[in-house]
């Protein structure tokens, strides 16, 4: 691994005069404002800012730093950093923004910092939806490299598994279009291995013929977090694909942007979103409602573009650690477990301890092969963790039911910034890391939850 050496005025010159977009340089007030992203754990100290509005310039930037062997950044929303960007160059594709959709295809092709939003809104005037996440305001690219666990996930499958085209830079400043037939090793390691591998400029991807969703959430009081945790498990054994959910235990401050109901206060919040009718969703989610006090409903047949109503997170910036692990079953046994270590009365000060049903389409091979691994899982389980100093008690208590693998979408932080072999089975991570050795040998691209280059033995 090369260490790369900081950028002068005058490297930084002759880089801005590369560029259509711009260069920005430490103590310049834009500077300060392009590294903001929504995730404020860390703090990125690049020493140059390539702004990039288009291919072209991505390609000028990357070959600018390979020719002087520095490091990579690559930032559009800044949703799950893991870890701070300390020199070399960073990559700001904020303003690569754009959607095309070819309806009769049922294809989305859209640029490197697009926002899910953004998918969501073009895509409906069609009566389609892309396989987003609970967040619309996340980066397309990030969240679909790392797999894409979505609100349609159980019936259609990780996000990673729709993508039928990659325009990506790798660190040779050379662009690739990868597909099934082209490239096709590239293609099989982006998606599913995050930004290891160069800077996606546009992805290609299928869209859904649903235009409504049965969704929304019930909320119940902390105290009931047994009883509905142990009637969500039993429910989940026989719902359909049609049906993906996932059930979080909520310790939100007695802070003013906070919901009401959920201020200061531990609340249980199913969330689900069901591809049918809502004659149909009334009836399959009949036993939760009946599993404890209800303090609100919100289930009901909405629009696709209402799909971001689903979940209560944050739209503001704030700094958090996230942590997952993929779980083998949830029995009895293991929800007491999480009870304990998360439920009621527990040492537990974590704001968001989440536990998503997979099976259906996630636990199958997809059509084209990708690096996506733990297909076996039954549930992932994911927590939210401010910045307090305390270790991951709730994951790490819950390792003995663990699978042994994480799952990167859900891992954010310093502290997870060696993580990236727990996301793979063995030989699945010695292929991305022989593919990384041929496409970035130096490993330029590696302030990431990092797959660092190994040449396959004989």
């Amino acid at each position: 691994m090369t260490t790369g050496k900081s950028i002068a005025n005058p490297a930084a010159a002759e880089l801005a005069g590369r560029l259509g977009g711009q260069v920005l340089r430490p103590g310049e007030d834009a500077f300060a404002l392009e590294l903001d992203g929504f995730n404020l754990i860390t703090e990125h100290d690049p020493d140059v800012i390539a702004v990039v509005d288009g291919a072209a310039d991505v390609r000028e930037a990357v070959a600018y730093a390979a020719a002087r062997r520095l490091p990579i950044s690559v930032q559009a929303t800044g949703q799950g950093p893991s870890t701070a960007a300390t020199g070399g160059l960073l990559i700001s594709t904020r303003r690569l923004r754009g959607v095309v959709i070819d309806p009769v295809a049922r294809i989305a092709r859209v640029e490197g910092g697009t926002q899910w939003s953004e998918v969501i809104s073009a895509a409906a005037a069609h009566g389609l939806a892309p396989l987003s996440g609970s967040s619309p305001l996340t980066g397309v690219i990030g969240y679909t490299l790392g797999g894409g666990l979505g609100l349609m996930a159980r019936k259609y499958g990780y996000a990673a598994d729709r993508v039928t085209a990659v325009d990506i830079v790798t660190a040779d400043g050379r662009s690739h279009r990868a597909t099934a037939d082209r490239d096709t090793d590239l293609f099989w390691a982006v998606r599913g291995g995050k930004g290891n591998f160069g800077v996606v400029t546009a992805l290609e991807f299928e869209l859904m013929p649903v235009p409504r969703l049965y969704g929304g959430g019930l909320f119940f009081a902390g105290e009931a977090a047994a009883e509905v945790l142990h009637a969500w498990r039993t429910w989940t054994a026989s719902v359909p694909e049609e049906l993906t959910s996932s059930l979080a235990l909520l310790r939100y401050p007695d802070d003013e942007p906070i919901p009401d109901l959920l201020r200061g206060r531990m609340t249980v919040h199913v969330r689900v979103a069901y591809i049918g009718s809502a004659q149909d969703g009334e009836s399959l989610l009949a036993p939760l409602r009946a599993s404890g006090p209800l303090i609100a409903d919100t289930l009901a047949e909405i629009p696709y573009t209402g799909s971001g109503e689903i979940y209560t997170y944050p739209t503001e910036p704030i700094p958090y650690h996230q942590r997952s692990m993929m779980l083998r079953e949830l029995d009895e046994a293991t929800a007491d477990r999480l009870l304990q270590l998360a439920g009621p009365g527990a040492d537990c000060i974590d704001p968001v301890v989440e536990l998503w049903q997979l099976g259906g389409a996630v636990g199958r091979p997809p059509e084209v092969p990708n690096a996506v691994d733990h297909r076996d899982a039954a549930f992932a389980l994911a927590t939210v963790s401010l910045p307090d100093g305390r270790p991951p008690l709730v994951v790490d208590g819950m390792a003995p039911w663990g699978t042994g693998r994480r799952f990167l979408n859900f891992l954010a932080g310093p502290d997870t910034a060696d993580l990236a072999e727990a996301g793979y089975e063995p030989a699945t991570y010695a292929r991305l890391a022989g593919i990384k050795a041929q496409v970035d040998p130096d490993n330029l691209f590696r302030f990431n939850h990092n797959i660092a280059p190994r040449r396959p033995t004989a």
